[in-house]
């Protein structure tokens, strides 16, 4: 018999493509601060909340690259103060905080392998 109400509720892991496991560690885990849950040869699962993020160099080799297919949002409670933290530890932005709505707001970086990321929340404190 089949299940026809059958979906899919939650995602659990988000896998990237990454050229060097070591340098995108030491981004998302010094700079990003992201905890590191496991590593395998080649793979990593960081804990991303509800969702883990996986780090890996055998989907870069398989899938090949796809510049611009996706991008990586984190939530934050203060969009001004996180992209503060993050250009202090070195991050460049490609474009600085900026309004959606009224009250979200959005700034974007990449990953060194040019993987699309973002901050987007509140603003609580004014930029400086």
């Amino acid at each position: 018999m089949e299940q026809t109400d059958f979906r899919l509720a939650e995602v659990g892991v988000i896998m990237i493509g990454v050229s060097d496991l070591s340098s995108s560690l030491r981004f998302y885990c010094e700079k990003l601060g992201l905890n590191l849950q496991r590593e395998f040869p080649g793979i990593a699962f960081l804990d991303g909340g509800r969702v883990a993020l996986c780090l890996s160099e055998p989907a870069a080799k398989m899938r090949g690259r796809l510049p611009g297919s996706g991008e990586i949002g984190f939530s934050v409670k203060d969009v001004n103060a996180a992209y503060r933290g993050l250009e202090a530890r070195g991050i460049t932005f490609t474009h600085g905080p900026r309004s959606l709505t009224p009250t979200h707001w959005i700034a974007n970086f990449d990953d060194p392998d040019g993987n699309h990321l973002s901050i987007s929340g509140p603003v609580e404190s004014s930029p400086e």
